[in-house]
């Protein structure tokens, strides 16, 4: 089982995210400031969305990657990404999660959306010094939001939007949390499975049923950070039993259902990102101490 070596202390981190009016379809924000940069090893748990990771941290900053591709400061992680890990002096960082469909305007055909990690620089070019320069030069969350936002709102104007088809599949998977059969998506889009595949794949990276994969074990993850048993899990999010529940487990993360159940990552996902978290009665996550 993979160590989570030093995970932060969420309760000398600053959360911040941005106002209703700065928000984009298919893009979350937040924004993450260690009151005293500290090293940390962090083990991070697979998220349906493309990851940016804007590290506006002073001097080194932090690594992020899998085994088989690491990189420095500022990255962009695809989905499905295997044993992925962050360490490093954490600072401040601005995290941004991008739905597929929103990546693949986003990004463009500069990078594999599924499984790879990227420095942004090599995905964005000059354009990334840019933004992060311009980020660097205020203090102020909403500011960064604010950057942050106008920079993606013209990238989403400028590129072609993906098949109403493709993106009607991805929010129906997202919706049913990755219970829908991809027969029965393919004939809501009017197309033959092989079509609806073959297109999903080429413009979002994934075919619908890995997409279906992912989506099912991000709301199981966020069942076992809530406290439900793995057995319990598996029942509620589709799984045929414990042992298929914990070989899905393994293949996202490298982890065991109990360690994700731990994940320091997970652990301030309802503040951070609250509509991602399944609230049920009496499951709800601890956020930390103020």
């Amino acid at each position: 089982m993979a160590s989570f070596g030093a995970p932060p202390d969420w309760t000398t981190v600053d959360i911040a995210v941005p106002r209703p009016s700065l928000r984009l379809p298919g893009v979350s924000m937040a924004g993450f400031r260690q009151q005293v940069p500290v090293f940390v090893d962090i083990a991070m748990v697979a998220h349906p969305s493309v990851t940016l990771l804007i590290d506006l941290s002073e001097g080194n900053g932090f690594v992020c990657g899998t085994p088989a591709r690491y990189g420095r400061g500022s990255v962009v992680v695809g989905l499905m990404p295997g044993e992925l890990r962050a360490s490093g002096q954490v600072g401040e960082c601005l995290q941004i999660r991008l739905e597929p469909v929103a990546a693949a305007a986003v990004l463009g055909s500069s990078m594999e959306l599924d499984g790879a990690v990227e420095p942004l620089r090599d995905v964005w070019g000059h354009d990334a010094e840019r933004v992060e320069e311009r980020l660097r030069a205020t203090t102020s969350w909403d500011e960064r939001f604010a950057i942050a936002s106008d920079v993606l709102g013209r990238r989403l104007e400028e590129r072609l939007p993906v098949d109403a088809e493709v993106a009607h599949t991805w929010r129906r998977t997202l919706t049913s949390r990755g219970r829908l059969r991809v027969d029965g998506l393919a004939d809501e889009a009017g197309w033959s499975r092989k079509r609806l595949s073959a297109r999903f794949r080429a413009q979002l990276g994934i075919t619908p049923k890995r997409a279906a994969r992912l989506v099912r074990f991000d709301h199981a993850a966020h069942l076992l950070a809530a406290g439900l048993t793995p057995a319990t899990v598996a029942a509620e999010s589709g799984y045929t039993d414990q042992s298929h529940l914990h070989r899905e487990v393994r293949e996202f993360t490298g982890l065991t259902p109990t360690a994700v159940a731990a994940a320091p990552w997970l652990a301030i996902d309802d503040i951070a990102w609250p509509a991602s978290t399944p609230i049920r009665p009496g499951h709800r996550l601890t956020p930390p101490a103020p």
